[in-house]
């Protein structure tokens, strides 16, 4: 996409998802706060899924692979990262093994102090019961990993899914060395469906349960991996939602829509992004 191309597709998306240029601006200067610094080596690891298997439950996306493909591009023209050292996972390569271990192999174990690194999430999200209610609502969010799949008779019953966490991604982020960190989350966390021609981030009858004891649960193997972390980091529970409840782990994070908001893609002239 040329220069003027991403200029107007920028103005178009923040008419479309009715977002200011102030809010836009504060949110660029953030991030190029971080990324433009001179730093010893830039990483990222960026994940964008359209296609989620029929049978998972979730409808499939048309601009997430856009995303991350313009996010790439970003990061090595405008804030010169080395194209090898952006890993992308896209459609089937974004299980919830292959992000996990990515993020481990690409990112946890490369970065050094100083390092400017970013995650760069966009796909669908939801939310699961949060055994430790960190919120009034005891709901968590969650990013949704092309694998996961949503209960057979959901929404009339809930069920254990292989959906990636926010508790998780905290321990991913608190691993990092750096403190040179930008996470872009643009999935929602709740709501479902469609809204005129924006195709919404979340599945279908996730607004209409919550709060009605139908649940989605993490899996066991997402509280296992988690307790891997805490050993890892040497970091008791306790001391584990003591510093969630206080803020984000590191860095800068940039989310596309708050807790109980959607997050939708967007079509344009002749490409679909969000």
């Amino acid at each position: 996409m040329e220069r003027r191309q991403f200029i107007q597709f920028s103005t178009s998306l923040l008419a479309t998802l009715g977002l200011s240029q102030l809010d836009l601006q504060h949110r660029a200067i953030r991030y190029a706060k971080v990324l433009a610094q001179g730093t010893p080596r830039k990483l990222a690891l960026l994940v964008g899924i359209n296609e989620y298997p029929e049978t998972s439950g979730f409808s499939p996306l048309r601009g997430c692979t856009t995303d991350v493909q313009l996010q790439r591009q970003l990061l090595i023209h405008r804030f010169g990262f080395a194209p090898a050292d952006i890993l992308m996972l896209t459609d089937a390569e974004a299980t919830r093994s292959q992000i996990l271990t990515a993020f481990d192999e690409h990112l946890v174990k490369q970065a050094k102090p100083g390092d400017a690194v970013v995650f760069h999430y966009s796909g669908h999200g939801s939310q699961v019961t949060d055994p430790d209610r960190d919120f009034p609502d005891g709901l968590n969010s969650t990013f949704v990993p092309v694998d996961s799949e949503l209960p057979l008779a959901f929404p009339f019953e809930g069920g254990v899914v292989r959906d990636i966490m926010g508790h998780t991604l905290f321990l991913l982020m608190s691993a990092i060395q750096s403190e040179q960190l930008t996470v872009v989350l643009d999935s929602c966390h709740s709501g479902g469906g469609t809204r005129g021609n924006l195709r919404v981030r979340s599945p279908e009858g996730i607004d209409l349960v919550r709060g009605n004891g139908i649940d989605l649960l993490a899996s066991p193997e997402e509280f296992e991996y988690q307790r891997q972390w805490l050993s890892r980091l040497n970091l008791s529970p306790e001391e584990f939602i003591r510093r969630r409840r206080e803020g984000i782990a590191k860095g800068v994070v940039i989310a596309s829509a708050q807790r109980d908001q959607l997050a939708a893609d967007a079509p344009f002239s002749d490409f679909y992004a969000g």
